[in-house]
């Protein structure tokens, strides 16, 4: 279960912090050194407990990071062309799904690790086992909508774009559906356009 004092961050402080202990495990991990918890803690200026409180297992804690170093570069990529582009927000959700579409399949398999993971930890009520960065990438390609549509709306959009842009969705259409990349492509695009779409169409 989660410690109180991480209960009681708000969201965006949990995020920072989990992210800043993802970043400098990548940058760690980058210089090719496998780093330990204390190190790991003092990059991140954090203290060891935060790490565990965060990540229970390094194991974890080394895929988190692992994807999202393969992963940066072409996201990245795609959020900027959304962000060029900002009266087109489900042209820019569609670049973003093509992007995680388009990842290694190394990364795909480091994802399916991730998943079973923090699927198995349990975590307090409305506590986050992972995924802040999913949301930071959704949150760039839609800001646009934000003051459109209101911000319910909009924490709506982005929680339902989240379980469609992501890993489980290749869960879902690899072992459930059992179509092949251009098709799990195909449908995830059609998924996130159509949920940006619908939202329009309710403001």
């Amino acid at each position: 279960m989660a410690d109180s004092s991480t209960a009681r961050l708000r969201p965006g402080q949990r995020r920072r912090t989990r992210k800043a202990i993802v970043d400098a495990t990548i940058e760690l991990l980058a210089g090719g050194h496998t780093p330990s918890v204390a190190e790991i803690a003092e990059a991140a200026e954090v203290s060891r407990r935060t790490v565990y409180l965060y990540f229970p297992t390094l194991e974890q804690l080394y895929i988190d990071a692992t994807v999202g170093a393969l992963s940066l570069s072409s996201i990245d990529e795609a959020i900027t062309a959304a962000q060029a582009t900002p009266d087109d927000p489900a042209a820019g959700v569609e670049a973003l799904a093509r992007a995680m579409c388009r990842q290694p399949d190394e990364t795909k398999q480091l994802g399916r690790r991730l998943v079973r993971l923090t699927a198995e930890r349990p975590v307090a009520p409305g506590e986050p086992r992972r995924g802040y960065r999913r949301i930071e990438w959704i949150e760039a390609v839609v800001e646009p909508l934000r003051s459109q549509l209101g911000e319910p709306a909009f924490e709506r959009l982005v929680s339902a774009l989240a379980m469609v842009i992501g890993w489980e969705a290749f869960v879902v259409l690899q072992d459930v559906r059992g179509i092949d990349p251009a098709a799990q492509e195909d449908a995830i695009v059609w998924a996130a356009r159509a949920l940006v779409e619908a939202a329009l169409v309710g403001r």
